[in-house]
């Protein structure tokens, strides 16, 4: 039988980036109808506002135009990540930090790790990227005359998550013809296959689809509750396991930092990304180590006052993912199939990577499904493995000992295999790109890197010769001047935005 009908149920970043991804493979075929349905009830998390620079692909291919994304979702430019108390301060240091920037660490392409690790007394790693003159001069990491989704380095954005889904919104339903309606799922039916049969919604009425994209949030309506799938428990990796948000309003000719802010404390961490307007800002802690009241604590001290109830939310974080993803004639995307803390804007991330997978390979006929699960469940769950090995990565080689979770992150949590594995073989040799060898290693060898050395992991260092040594200088040195003239070329970040909205506006008033 062939699949037509398709129902999204959730709407949300993640609910219409599938829209999206399934519009752009399947939108040439006249019988097949995209339904997103979203209950007005149900409130939107809306906590993912970090990007990766994977997301200007993803988007150009949706149709979107950068300008558009710009005007209409607050967004702002990001470079990277700034990790900052990650680490125990060194003699002389007010507080130790490093970047994981987006561009390459490998100068010209050539790899100089191995003679980084020589000097790196001398030269921060992140320094052998061309990022960091830009972030730390808070600058535009695009030019006026950058072409779309392309600036002078490499970026991705910071955004509103409601309006982004928003925008997402309007494209799927006007470009794909994505049929979107309010309805609140309050029972789901199943066939004597144990597949899903029909939709049962608190209005009373009931509709029949052939294949179902559950984006219903960690309820996992769909998957989870109606089929049953187990949920894989990962808190052994990741200790934290709550956040508290909030938004604060930030003056209009205020300094837009062209980076997340990823500040480490006795318990966890604060997130503070920076749009045109607010600030997003999120105190992520361990509930086994530290109370409500004194994570609105720390929160109050990061912000320099206090934090009350009214303007703070409590999110509850379960961290780990569906034992399986694709289940019968049902897949699940975002919260709905797993979650792990934003350290790393992960959330997003893993839900363009596993909707664009669905979408390649989406089924033609309700036949073809056992053929396809397999696979599909295999890719997504290493993705899932992997990504939280490497926001564990992050805790397990910190060496602060100040707090008990900080002493659990590096002595007590449980590692995964192959974790333990990559760790042991990074102490005598660098990380190559052979060491992730899977198309699925969604975080690869250069994001290692940046972290690993950036937090001062021991590698053994290799012997270099002479005249590599000589080459491997000079190309350092070359880049750190070329960085200082991009960066003294660019604009301020918020200078640049202020411009392009200017002229949005003077075009809109022609």
């Amino acid at each position: 039988m062939k699949i037509r009908k398709i129902a999204i149920v959730g709407g949300g970043t993640a609910g219409w980036i599938a829209a999206n991804h399934l519009g752009v493979e399947l939108s040439r075929d006249p019988d097949i109808q995209i339904t997103l349905i979203e209950s007005k009830d149900v409130p939107v998390i809306g906590v993912g506002e970090g990007t990766v620079p994977r997301i200007k692909e993803t988007l150009h291919k949706f149709g979107i135009s950068e300008i558009d994304l710009l005007a209409t979702c607050d967004a702002t430019l990001k470079t990277g990540i700034k990790f900052s108390n990650w680490m125990a301060p060194e003699k002389g240091e007010a507080e130790h930090f490093y970047y994981h920037p987006f561009s390459s660490p490998y100068p010209k392409g050539y790899d100089v790790t191995d003679y980084w690790l020589t000097i790196k007394r001398d030269v921060p790693f992140s320094h052998l990227s061309d990022v960091f003159l830009v972030a730390e001069g808070d600058k535009c990491p695009k030019r006026k005359s950058s072409p779309p989704y392309l600036g002078a380095v490499d970026y991705a954005y910071h955004f509103n998550a409601a309006k982004f889904s928003e925008l997402l919104a309007s494209n799927a339903k006007r470009r794909f013809d994505v049929q979107h309606k309010f309805e609140t799922v309050c029972d789901v039916r199943l066939d004597d296959r144990g597949s899903i049969e029909k939709l049962v919604y608190a209005s009373g009425s009931e509709e029949a689809f052939d294949f179902y994209i559950d984006c219903s949030g960690f309820n996992a309506a769909l998957l989870g509750k109606a089929l049953d799938t187990p949920f894989e428990d990962k808190s052994s990796q990741i200790l934290t396991d709550t956040a508290l948000v909030l938004q604060e309003e930030t003056a209009p000719d205020s300094p837009i930092q062209p980076y997340t802010t990823a500040r480490a404390h006795k318990a966890g961490w604060i997130w503070d990304i920076p749009l045109t307007t607010r600030r997003g800002l999120g105190c992520v802690y361990s509930s086994a180590h530290m109370s409500d009241s004194e994570a609105a604590e720390e929160f109050s001290s990061y912000l320099g006052r206090s934090v009350d109830s009214e303007s703070v939310r409590k999110i509850p974080m379960k961290i780990g993912y569906r034992q399986q993803f694709w289940k019968k004639n049902c897949v699940a995307l975002g919260l709905a199939q797993g979650f792990v803390e934003p350290l790393e804007a992960t959330s997003i991330l893993v839900t363009d990577f596993s909707a664009s997978l669905l979408a390649k390979s989406f089924p033609k006929t309700v036949e073809d499904i056992p053929l396809l699960t397999g696979y599909y469940n295999k890719a997504v769950r290493y993705t899932w493995e992997r990504v939280i090995d490497f926001v564990q990565l992050h805790y397990c080689i910190s060496d602060r000992q100040d707090s008990d979770f900080w002493l659990d992150c590096t002595r007590g949590a449980q590692k995964s295999d192959v974790l333990e594995e990559r760790l042991q073989r990074w102490k005598v040799v660098t990380p190559k790109s052979s060491d992730f060898f899977s198309t699925f290693d969604i975080f690869g060898v250069e994001n290692h890197l940046y972290v690993l050395y950036g937090m001062d992991f021991d590698t053994r260092p290799t012997p270099i010769a002479e005249k590599e040594g000589e080459r491997a200088h000079d190309i350092i040195r070359e880049l750190r001047e070329h960085s200082a003239k991009v960066a003294g070329e660019l604009m301020p970040h918020r200078t640049w935005l202020s411009e392009l909205q200017r002229h949005l506006a003077q075009m809109a008033a022609r």
